[in-house]
């Protein structure tokens, strides 16, 4: 049998990181058997829809390459691909159960589930429907229905004897069937409710394992019974744990940490972030961290995922980040750093691709550029105790002896590479019988103001230009004085 999975996202805004995790999964178990990866979209819930979310359900999969082999755009055996193009589908389905006895028309109104409810809820009670009218005799039914009157389609729930199901990751799980309330399958509106119509629509299109969330595991017994009473096979079911901020925290769309578009715009590279969002809950054998995604596809092992809630370290991330960063051809980093380069700096002034041969070994992610390099336009005002370093054992007085021998080596230099100011600083290291981080350092604080920068005191210098790095040594030492 050949393996199918499905993605079916709902468009109600970004892509969450646990649900591209998701798609990432279930592609992977596809290909990685030689099956076939679905794209469903279930926009069955009208008051979440989200528009334009459908872009960028579709811009995310592409741009991570989870290509699909069916869904809404591109047709395939089994359409549509919209839940809300199948309705006609799903009445024919529910109505089918009510015929075999496991499903009953509701014609409840809303006020007396509310009451119904609220009752309950007094009595500590868990919130279920009543069964009020599972009894009504069929004539009544066709009256009512003849009536127009508003009505669900709930499923009837075996009252005695429990429901199994295996996991792949939980193993078997069992519930007793009096816990299992009678869910409405078919709205008043003639929509499907999400568990119906993924039941009917899995089967219809042939998926074999189902990739999805942990919270689903309650929902599970349900699906079951609808697979049972239809007579359809059981799909393998995969359900991972949750994506975490911390132990006790999700990720949270409010602080920019929740979805795809979050991280991209943070500076991280697609494919950085698709390998790190694989180790979220799965490990591979071996040591190795950093995959491609046709890597993946060939290691790829259900087995290897956890039943652990898996904590998103975004300081992980950022090192995978740095060095897929660190593989890129240079002109290559030049494209992506080009943009954030100009956020902070003018162009005009600089070569930005001797920038980058710096930028390009100590990035970790993209955002942090501007920050990096926002002394190459303005000086910032600094405090002279910034050319104080323990480890170096440096010190503002020593510091302004060292930088008037760097002014002299650098007034004298005619050829202005890197080279050449390397070998003069080195020379003036020999001379003055020091290290040569405590030239170096206070050469660095001369130029940038900081004690951090993307590149070394001599690097710094050919960017800067000769008569720039003269004038702020210069400066550093009206500082100094």
């Amino acid at each position: 049998m050949k393996v199918r999975t499905r993605f079916a996202p709902s468009p109600t805004g970004y892509m969450h990181i646990g649900n591209l995790r998701t798609a990432l999964y279930a592609y992977l178990i596809s290909k990685s058997q030689g099956g076939d990866f679905i794209l469903r979209i279930e926009d069955t819930d009208r008051e979440r829809y989200v528009e334009g979310a459908i872009d960028i359900i579709y811009n995310t999969l592409r741009e991570t390459g989870l290509l699909w082999d069916e869904g809404p755009d591109i047709g395939g055996d089994f359409g549509p691909y919209v839940q809300s193009e199948r309705k006609a589908i799903y009445k024919e389905y529910a109505e089918k159960l009510i015929e075999k006895g496991n499903a009953y028309y509701c014609f409840c109104t809303k006020e007396r589930l509310d009451t119904l409810r609220s009752e309950q809820e007094a009595k500590k009670l868990t919130p279920k429907y009543d069964r009020h009218c599972l009894e009504l005799s069929k004539q009544e039914i066709e009256e009512r229905l003849k009536n127009g009157e508003p009505y669900v389609i709930r499923q009837k729930m075996p009252q005695t004897g429990t429901t199994s199901f295996n996991d792949v990751i939980y193993g078997t799980i069992t519930v007793d069937n009096s816990e299992l309330d009678d869910g409405v399958l078919l709205k008043s509106d003639g929509l499907p409710t999400y568990n119906f119509a993924n039941v009917v629509d899995d089967h219809l299109m042939g998926i074999t394992h189902i990739v999805r969330g942990n919270e689903y595991l309650s929902s599970t017994p349900k699906y079951n019974l609808l697979y049972e009473a239809f007579g359809w096979d059981i799909p393998v079911y995969i359900h991972c744990s949750p994506v975490m901020k911390d132990h006790s925290h999700k990720l949270s769309k409010r602080h920019g940490d929740a979805s795809y578009e979050d991280f991209i715009k943070k500076g991280y590279l697609k494919e950085a972030i698709l390998n790190y969002i694989a180790l979220l809950g799965w490990s591979p054998q071996g040591e190795r961290e950093k995959f491609t995604l046709d890597e993946l596809v060939q290691v790829f092992d259900i087995n290897g995922i956890s039943k652990s809630p898996a904590i998103f370290d975004e300081e992980k991330l950022a090192w995978l980040n740095g060095e897929y960063i660190r593989e890129l051809r240079l002109e290559e980093f030049h494209e992506k750093a080009l943009p954030y380069i100009k956020q902070a700096v003018d162009i005009d002034k600089i070569d930005t691709m001797k920038l980058c041969e710096l930028l390009q070994k100590r990035c970790e992610r993209l955002s942090d550029i501007p920050e990096q390099i926002d002394f190459i336009d303005k000086m910032p005002d600094y405090d002279t105790e910034l050319y104080v370093h323990k480890k170096m054992k440096t010190t503002p007085e020593m510091a302004k002896d060292v930088l008037f021998g760097v002014l002299e080596v650098l007034q004298s230099i005619s050829d202005w590479s890197q080279d050449s100011i390397h070998n003069g600083l080195m020379a003036l290291v020999g001379e003055m019988g020091l290290k040569n981080g405590q030239v170096l350092y206070p050469l660095r604080i001369a130029l940038s103001g900081k004690a951090v920068t993307p590149g070394g005191g001599s690097e710094l210098a050919v960017v800067l230009g000769k008569e720039e790095s003269i004038s702020r040594i210069k400066m550093a030492l009206e500082k100094l004085n």
